[in-house]
C-alpha cells in the first residue's frame, strides 16, 4: 500500500474539482426544457429527410427529361442536353453532401454487433459514408517508491494515448465497409511504438443476410473478454482499461480472417477463422501479448479459432464465454506451440446500478522449445509461462440515476483484479514473483453527456516481489 495515502488525498481533492465542474458549468443540456433536444433532433432529421427526397424527385424529372431530349438533332436540344446534366450533377452533389452531414452526426447511442457506440455508426446510416471516433487524453502521476520502499524511476505522463477515426461506407442493405483507424501517443515517433504509433484497428466488409446469420471478412476485432471489441473510453469505468484486458486478453487484439455472426431473441454469437499467434513474440511478463501479428503480412502457416456465444435474454444483462484455440509456431519451431485463451465475462446495469466481471485463462504447449528459440537459458525468471491466469470483478453507480430524466451521470466505482502470467513454467526455470498481482482501482466517472467522460482514479498495485507501483490518474474521453 505504499504511497496510497498521498494517491487518496489527491483523488479526494480530484472528486472535489469534478464536483465543482459539475455546479459551475453551465451545460446547454441542463438549462434546457426536457424535450427540447430531442425535438430539435427529430425536427432536424425530418427536413433532412424531405429534402433528400425532394432532391431525388427532382433528378428524376430532369433524367426523365434528358432521356427525352437525347438522340434528337440541332445545337438548341445539345445546349439544352448541357444544361440538364448540369443541373442533375449539381444535385447529386447536394444529395451527397447531405448524407455526409447525417454520417457525421452522433446518431449511434447504443452498441451493435458488440462494437462501441461510435463504431457502430455505419449500421445506423441508410447509406453512403459513415464517419466517427474516439480520443483519451491521460494524466498518471505515479508513486515515487514501489510497495518496497525501493525508487521506483517512475515518472509522471500526460498522454494524448489515442486518437481514433472510423470510417464506414455502406453500399446498400446487404454489404457495408467499416474500419478503426487509431493515433498511439500523438507521434508515430520514428519507429518507437512507445512514443507512438498508426494502426489499422479493424478494416471489414459486412454481408448482411439477416439477423440471425451474416458473414464478415477483413481485419477483425477477435470477440474475446468484454473491452477487446467495445474499447471505447466512454464505455468502461477507469482512466486505464483493467489490466487483466491489456494482457491476458491482450486488447486491442485483431486479425486477418473470415467468419459469421448474428443474434436470435435468445443469444448472440460471432465465429471467426484467423491467422494464428507467432510463438516467438510471447514473454514471461506479457504473455502472448507481442505474439499478436495484428494483420501486418501475417504468417499464416498457422490458423485459429476464436468464438463467441452471449446470452442476451434478460433485460440489462450479457452473460457469455468467449475462446481462441490455434497452433503458434508458424513454421519456426519444430512444435505446434498451440495456444488457447478463453473466458467467462458477464455486463449488468439497471436503474444506475453496473457491474462486470471477467475470468480468464490461456495455457501454451511446447514452451521448452519457445524458451530454446528465445535463448532464454534453465534457471531464468524469464520463461514464457505455460499458463496464464486473470480476473476482475468491477461495480458502479451512478448517483445521478435517482433523477428522473436526468441527462449526465457522475458514477462511483470500484474494481478488484488478479493476474499472473507465469502461472507455472517448464522444469528448470523459476516463477517471477513479481508477475503475481493485485490491483485495486477506485474513481469517478463525470459524463456531462453520453458522449463525453471526465474520469479520475487512485490505483494499489501489489504483487509478490514487492515491486508495485501506486498510482493516480486523470483522464478525459470522448466519442462521436
Amino acid at each position: 500500500m505504499g504511497g496510497c495515502v498521498s494517491k487518496l488525498a489527491k483523488f479526494a481533492a480530484g472528486i472535489v474539482l469534478m464536483g465543482g465542474l459539475l455546479e459551475a458549468v453551465p451545460l446547454a443540456a441542463a438549462a434546457a426544457p426536457g424535450p427540447a433536444p430531442k425535438s430539435v433532433a427529430a425536427e432536424a432529421a425530418a427536413d433532412s429527410e424531405a429534402r433528400l427526397k425532394e432532391l431525388e424527385r427532382r433528378i428524376r424529372e430532369l433524367e426523365a427529361q434528358l432521356a427525352a431530349l437525347r438522340g434528337a438533332a440541332g445545337g438548341e436540344q445539345a445546349d439544352r442536353i448541357a444544361r440538364l446534366e448540369e443541373q442533375i450533377d449539381a444535385l447529386s452533389r447536394e444529395i451527397e453532401h447531405l448524407k455526409i452531414g447525417e454520417a457525421a452526426a452522433p446518431i449511434a447511442q447504443e452498441p451493435v454487433h458488440g462494437l462501441g457506440p461510435a463504431a457502430s455508426k455505419i449500421y445506423k446510416v441508410r447509406e453512403g459514408v459513415s464517419v466517427g471516433g474516439y480520443g483519451e487524453l491521460t494524466y498518471t502521476d505515479a508513486a515515487g517508491r514501489m510497495d518496497s520502499g525501493d525508487p521506483s524511476g517512475a515518472d509522471d505522463t500526460l498522454d494524448l494515448l489515442r486518437a481514433v477515426l472510423y470510417f464506414g461506407y455502406k453500399w446498400n442493405d446487404r454489404i457495408l465497409f467499416n474500419s478503426e483507424i487509431e493515433f498511439e501517443h500523438a507521434t508515430t515517433g520514428e519507429g518507437d511504438e512507445e512514443k507512438g504509433e498508426v494502426s489499422v484497428e479493424f478494416a471489414y466488409v459486412d454481408f448482411l443476410w439477416k439477423k440471425a446469420l451474416n458473414a464478415r471478412a477483413g481485419l477483425l476485432l477477435l470477440p474475446m473478454g468484454i473491452l477487446n471489441e467495445m474499447h471505447e473510453p466512454t464505455t468502461f469505468h477507469g482512466v486505464l482499461r483493467p489490466r487483466v484486458e491489456t494482457v491476458i486478453l491482450p486488447s486491442t487484439w485483431r486479425e486477418n480472417g473470415a467468419g459469421v455472426y448474428g443474434e436470435t431473441d435468445y443469444l448472440a454469437y460471432r465465429a471467426y477463422l484467423v491467422a494464428g499467434l507467432d510463438a516467438l513474440g510471447f514473454s514471461a511478463d506479457e504473455g502472448i501479448r507481442e505474439g499478436r501479428q495484428g494483420g501486418s503480412q501475417s504468417l499464416a502457416n498457422d490458423f485459429a479459432l476464436t468464438a463467441r456465444l452471449d446470452l442476451t435474454r434478460v433485460p440489462g444483462l450479457v452473460a457469455g464465454v468467449s475462446a481462441f484455440s490455434g497452433a503458434a509456431a508458424q513454421g519456426q519451431l519444430d512444435a505446434r506451440a498451440r495456444t488457447t485463451v478463453y473466458d467467462l465475462h458477464a455486463l449488468y446495469e439497471k436503474r444506475g446500478f453496473q457491474a462486470r466481471g471477467v475470468w480468464a485463462r490461456g495455457s501454451i504447449d511446447d514452451v521448452e522449445e519457445i524458451d530454446q528459440a528465445l535463448t532464454i537459458a534453465p534457471g531464468s525468471t524469464e520463461s514464457v509461462g505455460e499458463k496464464q491466469k486473470g480476473w476482475y470483478l468491477e461495480g458502479a453507480y451512478d448517483l445521478l440515476s435517482v433523477k428522473d430524466g436526468a441527462r449526465q451521470s457522475l458514477s462511483l466505482f470500484l474494481r478488484h483484479e488478479a493476474l499472473d502470467t507465469q502461472d507455472g513454467v517448464p522444469a528448470g526455470f523459476l516463477e517471477d514473483p513479481s508477475l503475481d498481482q493485485r490491483i485495486w482501482t477506485a474513481g469517478i466517472t463525470w459524463k456531462p453527456i453520453p458522449q463525453v467522460a471526465l474520469k479520475a482514479d487512485v490505483q494499489d498495485v501489489d504483487d509478490s516481489a514487492g515491486t508495485g507501483v501506486d498510482g493516480f490518474h486523470v483522464g478525459l474521453g470522448w466519442i462521436f
